[in-house]
């Protein structure tokens, strides 16, 4: 199995990327993240892969999980019986990713992590082909995502499983994301201001809207955990500071992979909010 090392080269561009505000510290939101992960965790995160990939078990599966941020999914993938590789840009991700697998699959010698991007092909060539291909919510976060997808597609086995999950394309609002985002990763001051002003709204309009389907207003907060077995506050801070940001529609995701040899079999467009797109596509051959 590939070595779990950290590539020194790689941790630097990191380092210089997240000082200049090109990037946000996801590995920081994740490490945050772990002090509430706990079995109805796990068991909601392996559900939902279960039902998005239409299976049952991952036994005898090769799972890579691309951008593995908490670890939480590759955990999962773990648990259904697949041996998993998993790989993370971010240094402080590869950290949690190693810190899920050292509580809960403590040795086990089908789980390998390391430090890699997605946006490295030869890195990605020499971890071979894979019957599970598996990124949410990061190839977007590359700064680079259609060179990412580009260089994904090939590590799936011929009738192997290509799962991605990415921002929809929402026009102006998401260029208005964009600058926000931008803001939120230009220093400590971007960070408070841009907190102070959403998190406070978010969290008013959610007891709100609680409220008025008959529900008490912390309702949402208590039952996010049902929602792939995370945070809602994880989640809001990992999108004010998911940057770089690109979005797509639909269509321009769907029809280009299905050029390159694949079929459709599952899709959440998560009703045209803001959250990201599920796409499940089948290799062909």
């Amino acid at each position: 199995m590939p070595t779990e090392s950290i590539d020194v080269r790689i941790e630097s561009q990191h380092t210089a990327e997240v000082r200049s505000g090109e990037r946000f510290t996801f590995g920081e939101n994740w490490r945050d993240f772990l002090r509430t992960v706990n079995e109805a965790r796990i068991t909601e995160s392996v559900a939902a892969l279960q039902q998005m990939l239409g299976v049952t078990t991952l036994e005898g599966k090769r799972f890579i999980d691309i951008g593995s941020g908490s670890g939480l999914s590759s955990l999962a993938a773990h648990r259904l019986g697949a041996d998993v590789t998993s790989f993370d840009y971010d240094p402080s991700s590869v950290g949690c990713t190693l810190e899920m697998r050292d509580r809960y699959a403590k040795d086990s010698p089908r789980w390998s992590i390391m430090h890699g991007s997605a946006l490295d092909a030869r890195f990605l060539d020499a971890l071979g082909a894979f019957d599970v291909v598996y990124s949410w919510g990061v190839l977007h976060h590359t700064g680079q995502m259609w060179n990412a997808i580009h260089n994904v597609i090939p590590m799936v086995k011929p009738h192997g499983t290509l799962f991605l999950a990415l921002y929809n394309d929402q026009g102006v609002w998401s260029k208005r994301w964009f600058r926000i985002k931008r803001v939120y990763c230009s220093g400590t001051i971007g960070k408070l201001a841009v907190s102070s002003i959403f998190v406070p709204y978010w969290a008013c309009r959610s007891a709100l809207s609680d409220v008025v389907r008959g529900h008490a207003p912390w309702y949402t907060w208590s039952t996010y955990g049902k929602n792939r077995g995370m945070s809602l506050w994880h989640d809001w801070h990992d999108w004010l500071g998911g940057y770089p940001f690109e979005a797509a529609k639909p269509e321009a995701i769907i029809l280009p992979i299905q050029a390159e040899g694949f079929s459709l079999t599952n899709l959440n467009t998560q009703y045209g909010s803001v959250g990201c797109v599920e796409y499940v596509f089948r290799r062909n051959a």
